[in-house]
């Protein structure tokens, strides 16, 4: 994942060159999600095109939990966790799953395995988290379908996943530290510190045939990296009757050591056997590191009036040291300085309604796996033609609120981007990327949610989005690719990208009942590739929910959870492999599906 920042009670889960992922996260154990996105999400750093921060819980009383789930396509998950406040205003919550599931499609099983831990101290003027977690998470891979494939048989699996036995092994441990300690008397409200460190590994097998291996330049069909990862960060918050400041600095490290194999051994014949590793074909150690200064003042001006205002500047270095000399010297560095600033307005026009208008400048570094493949395929670090995009962001908004009742927020967005970072090829699970010129993304985003009964909640969002390139570039029209041999003009929709989505949701609740609810969502159309040759087809999906909460004993409760996704078994493509030179580009969404969870929570 990029272009996100990802954190968990403050620790990064996105790496210095703005790659994240979130399979290490306890959201059981979260409290909320908080979502930032707009043009203040480029105060957090390289790559931060929006937020998400997932807030653990406070443990509040001793207790155990069990849980189950069963759901079709053999879904099966064990879950356990216990929590307990100790002695001197210290708690602890260790929390671990099973999950294995057979896939509706032919080789698409995988399985999960998460432990978390968390230890926390909370003091009168201070709160200190410390947190570990391990996750294994091995997965095979059914690969896209052709457009034939997808009208024929939208659940089935292309051969090649099989020949070739096309999977994905991962595993991540991670440490991680918080501290925030509140002053009672001064200017100096509070200060904050975090440090984290974790490793990371992945080997993936690829669709690449033997012949395409053959040329001495190219990387292997298998992708193995291992990585090491580390960062701390340091703010500080001041308080005048109206101004609130904050300031700090990050510091943030990643080493990969990264491998590439061949995906076949040669049997009695001279016949390949893929879906093993073979010969070694690439040995390199790239790294990145990132280090920022940060700032954002607010200032209460007026009665009904605030201005903020704020900074984030820093540099990105990326390399990569080439251990395998063979093919040639591969080796090469890439430093990029950045200054983001934005600035925002906001207005109390009426105790229910707020309005906000702000503005930024954003940047994101390609990372290092946009850098690890050259637009002709062949291994090594692309640091010829691969530059960071940087953009400006406007956005306008109303908030309104009418009590408990009902509110409503609308949002009107606009973002320019120089030097996009698209993909120049990606065939058999190997994507490579270039940059494409000016970019417009210009659309709105209205959400509402009305309560019109104590027992009834209604809520809905929609969001439409005219995303398109500005400039004409070149493109893949299939591989064999060594250059790019296909011009897209300018005007043609961002690949990847849908010019309206929707959710909507009816939820009732009752006492004796539990709670029922209705959803819906909804996307239009999404180019598949850059030419806009082809689309994965809109789509609407309704899902049938169903909890209670039952008492079973002193101190004991039991949740179940019975929902139906799908409910009308529709086939729509749920995801695309964008650009894919093969035409592969559509990945099945999940038909018709239940799931039966239970849980049942004891106090200690």
């Amino acid at each position: 994942m990029r272009g996100l920042r990802l954190l968990a009670d403050g620790i990064p889960a996105s790496g210095p060159d703005g790659q994240g992922q979130v399979s290490h996260i306890d959201l059981a154990g979260a409290e909320r999600v908080e979502v930032l996105r707009g043009p203040f999400s480029a105060l957090y750093g390289n790559s931060s095109g929006g937020v998400i921060s997932v807030v653990s819980a406070p443990v509040r009383r001793a207790e155990a939990e069990a849980g189950l789930d069963l759901g079709s396509y053999g879904l099966r998950q064990l879950r356990a966790a216990v929590q307990a406040p100790l002695a001197g205003g210290w708690e602890i919550r260790a929390s671990g799953s099973a999950m294995d599931w057979e896939g509706f499609r032919p080789h698409s099983e995988a399985e999960r395995r998460l432990a978390n831990l968390r230890v926390g101290w909370r003091g009168e003027a201070d709160t200190v988290i410390a947190s570990a977690s391990h996750y294994e998470q091995p997965a095979d891979d059914p690969l896209g379908l052709k457009r034939a494939q997808f009208n024929a048989d939208p659940r089935q699996t292309t051969p090649e996943a099989e020949t070739y036995d096309t999977r994905k092994r991962s595993r991540q441990d991670q440490l991680g530290i918080n501290w925030r300690h509140r002053f009672a008397d001064g200017v100096l409200r509070e200060f904050e510190a975090s440090a984290y460190a974790g490793q990371r590994s992945v080997t993936q097998w690829l669709a690449i045939a033997k012949g395409t291996q053959d040329n001495p330049r190219h990387g292997g069909g298998v992708a193995d990296f291992d990585r090491d990862y580390r960062g701390a960060q340091a703010q500080w918050r001041w308080a005048w009757e109206a101004v609130d400041l904050m300031a700090g600095a990050s510091i943030e490290d990643q080493r990969d050591d990264r491998r590439g194999y061949d995906n076949y051994v040669l049997d009695a014949d001279g016949q390949p056997v893929y879906g093993t590793i073979g010969t070694l074909r690439r040995d390199e150690i790239d790294r990145a590191r990132t280090r920022d200064l940060f700032t954002q003042a607010e200032w209460r001006f007026a009665p009904r009036w605030a201005a903020s205002a704020g900074l984030r500047a820093g540099r990105v270095t990326l390399s990569a040291d080439d251990r395998y000399l063979s093919n040639g010297d591969d080796s090469g560095d890439l430093s990029f300085g950045y200054a983001n600033p934005v600035i925002g307005l906001r207005w109390q026009a009426a105790p229910s309604l707020a309005l906000h208008a702000s503005a930024a400048r954003g940047f994101e570094a390609p990372t290092l796996g946009e850098l690890a493949y050259r637009p002709d395929g062949a291994s090594g670090f692309n640091n010829e033609a691969l530059q960071p995009q940087k953009s400006r962001q406007l956005e306008l908004g109303a908030k309104w609120r009418a009590g408990d009742t009902l509110d409503l927020d609308v949002a009107l967005f606009e973002t320019l981007v120089d030097d996009e970072i698209g993909i120049a090829s990606n065939a058999g699970g190997r994507a490579s990327y270039q940059n494409v010129g000016r970019t417009l993304r210009r659309g709105a985003e209205l959400s509402a949610g009305w309560r019109p009964a104590p027992a009834w909640r209604l809520r809905g969002a929609l969001t439409l989005l005219d995303a398109r390139y500005r400039d004409d570039f070149r493109s893949c029209s299939g591989i064999p690719c060594p250059a790019p041999d296909v011009t897209v003009p300018s005007g043609k929709r961002i690949a990847g990208t849908q010019r309206v989505s929707a959710f909507a949701e009816a939820a009732w609740r009752s006492a004796t009942a539990g709670e029922w609810g209705l959803e819906w969502r909804a996307a239009g159309r999404t180019s598949a590739n850059d030419r806009n040759t082809d689309f994965a087809g809109g789509y609407a999906l309704a899902a049938l929910r169903w909890s209670r909460t039952l008492a079973v004993a002193d101190g004991q409760r039991l949740e179940l959870l019975v929902r139906v996704d799908n409910l009308f078994d529709r086939d729509y493509a749920g995801s695309l492999i964008v650009n894919d030179a093969n035409g592969r580009y559509f990945e099945t969404g999940s038909p018709r599906s239940a799931l039966l969870a239970l849980r049942w929570v004891g106090a200690l």
